[in-house]
């Protein structure tokens, strides 16, 4: 582990270990770097962990919390949902969260934060305030912002062609998401960074290489930290 960082853990619902990293930047605000939200999108969580890896090589210096997998028992199972069969992207306490899903797969749980690694996720961000939530996912390539993260939207729509999509995704309600939460209740940006899968890319590196330049320079830029003050 390279002194930048430093672990912290929690438990899954199968008591599996979760782990975030933090780096030894200190701030009134952080930079939140999550993937492995839903277990059945290695895509993503193969992005941010070529992206850490160049971190861990870089001169960057930014106060970050890294979680590369929030979901490690969906991850283990291939399962979009965790082990309880909730969908952590619908379950967290935002106001539009709704007892009823639309599908199973989507289930948002007994109640809001009901599940243990959304409970890790929630002690996080109350202990480390963010100032921006990047937020990796795969289903078709997408950019989808909650909150004003514009600059940041149309740097990396430039160097790698995903359309834009500004708040809610027309005909996909996301209720309890982390996207409406922070926008909402923390008053912060989330980008949620939407990879091809690998029915639409079948080379797993070839998703990151076509994403590498924008999100090194994405990091460079200083526009990170204009999110952060």
């Amino acid at each position: 582990m390279p002194d930048r960082f430093f672990p912290m853990q929690g438990q899954s619902t199968c008591n599996r270990a979760l782990q975030a990293l933090a780096s030894k930047v200190e701030s009134d605000r952080y930079f939140y770097l999550i993937a492995g939200t839903h277990g059945d999108e290695p895509e993503g969580v193969y992005v941010l962990n070529q992206l850490l890896m160049w971190i861990n090589r870089s001169d960057i210096h930014l106060p970050m919390i890294i979680i590369p997998k929030l979901n490690p028992d969906g991850i283990i199972a291939g399962t979009r949902v965790n082990a309880n069969g909730v969908d952590l992207n619908r379950n967290l306490p935002a106001s539009n969260w709704e007892k009823q899903s639309r599908d199973d797969k989507y289930s948002p749980g007994a109640h809001p934060a009901s599940e243990p690694e959304n409970q890790f996720l929630l002690s996080l961000l109350q202990q480390y305030p963010p100032g921006f939530i990047l937020s990796f996912h795969s289903w078709k390539p997408m950019l989808n912002s909650n909150g004003d993260c514009e600059e940041i939207l149309q740097f990396l729509h430039q160097r790698n062609g995903y359309p834009m999509v500004r708040d809610e995704i027309e005909g996909h309600p996301t209720p309890g998401s982390l996207g409406s939460y922070a926008s909402e209740k923390l008053q912060i940006p989330v980008l949620t960074f939407e990879c091809p899968t690998l029915d639409q890319q079948p080379d797993i590196q070839k998703i990151w290489l076509e994403n590498r330049e924008a999100l090194i320079e994405m990091m460079r830029s200083g526009l990170v930290e204009k999110l952060l003050v």
